[in-house]
C-alpha cells in the first residue's frame, strides 16, 4: 500500500533490551538509583534515534487530533484535506503516527506527494502506525515523543481530540507563553469543538487572574484547509514551494 520506513535498528543491536511498560515502571514511584540511571540511558537512546531518523530539509507542520475518528467522520475528511494542502504548499506533515486524525493528515500528505512522518507510541490499545507514513519512529515514552512532535515544526494544527490532544495543545501554548518556543501558529480546527472549550478555559483563567488577555491569543481558529494555510503564510513562515 505504501513504502513505510521505520528507522532501522542499530547494526550491533540495541544497547538495552526492550522492556514492556518501561514508562509506567519509571513513573511508579521511588526506585533504586541504578534503575533510574538505566531509564536515563533509555531516554537518551530514544532521543538519539529520533534525531538520527528525521533528516529532512523542508519546513514541517505537526497535526494533532483524536485517534478515534474513521473515514466517515467530517473531521477525518477535513484533516485529510489539510494534510494534502500542506504537502502541496511544500510542508512535510508530521503526526503521532496512529489512526483517526493522524492517519487522515498523513494520508492527505501522501496522496499529494508530500513527505509524511509519524512519531508512534507503544500503547496497549488504539495506537499502531498508520499505512500512510513515509517514515516513522516507534517511541516508548510519551515525553520523548512529544519533544519530537514539537521540535521539527514551525506550525501546529490541532483537531478535536481527547486528553492527549488537549495535553499537546496546552503544552505548546505553555511553551510559547513561557518563551521556551517561538510564537509559531497554533491553529485549532473545528469551531463546534474548540470554541466553547477555549472560551470556557480562557474566561475562567482570566477571571481568576491566572492568564492575561494577550496570553489567551496564542490559539488561532480555522475551519478549512485554506484558512490553515492562510494563517501559516501570514505568520511569515518559509515554505518549500511558493
Amino acid at each position: 500500500m505504501t513504502n513505510r520506513q521505520p528507522l532501522p535498528a542499530p547494526e550491533h543491536g540495541s544497547l538495552l533490551p526492550e522492556v514492556e511498560g518501561a514508562e509506567k515502571a519509571f513513573l511508579a514511584g521511588r526506585r533504586p538509583r541504578e534503575a533510574d540511571l538505566e531509564s536515563a540511558v533509555r531516554f537518551f537512546l530514544e532521543f538519539l534515534r529520533g534525531f538520527e531518523s528525521f533528516a529532512f530539509e523542508q519546513p514541517c507542520v505537526t497535526v494533532f487530533g483524536s485517534s478515534r475518528f474513521d473515514e466517515s467522520n467530517r473531521y477525518y475528511r477535513l484533516a485529510r484535506e489539510v494534510g494534502g494542502a500542506l504537502a502541496r504548499a511544500g510542508y512535510a506533515v508530521m503526526t503521532g503516527g496512529g489512526s483517526g486524525i493522524m492517519e487522515a493528515a498523513n494520508r492527505g500528505a501522501k496522496d499529494a506527494g508530500g513527505l509524511s512522518l509519524g512519531c508512534n507510541i507503544t500503547l496497549p490499545r488504539e495506537q499502531k502506525p498508520n499505512a500512510y507514513l513515509d517514515r516513522f519512529i516507534q517511541f516508548d515514552h510519551f515525553f520523548a515523543r512529544k519533544v519530537m512532535l514539537v521540535k521539527y515544526s514551525t506550525a501546529f494544527v490541532v483537531f478535536p481530540g481527547g486528553f492527549g490532544t488537549l495535553d499537546e495543545t496546552f503544552e505548546i501554548a505553555t511553551l510559547m507563553q513561557t518563551d521556551k518556543l517561538e510564537h509559531f501558529p497554533l491553529i485549532a480546527v473545528g469551531a463546534d469543538f474548540w470554541d466553547p472549550l477555549i472560551a470556557s478555559a480562557r474566561d475562567a483563567m482570566i477571571r481568576a487572574g491566572t492568564l492575561s488577555e494577550d496570553e489567551a491569543r496564542f490559539i488561532h481558529r480555522a475551519d478549512d484547509a485554506g484558512e490553515v494555510l492562510r494563517i501559516i503564510r501570514e505568520a511569515g513562515l518559509p515554505a518549500g514551494k511558493e
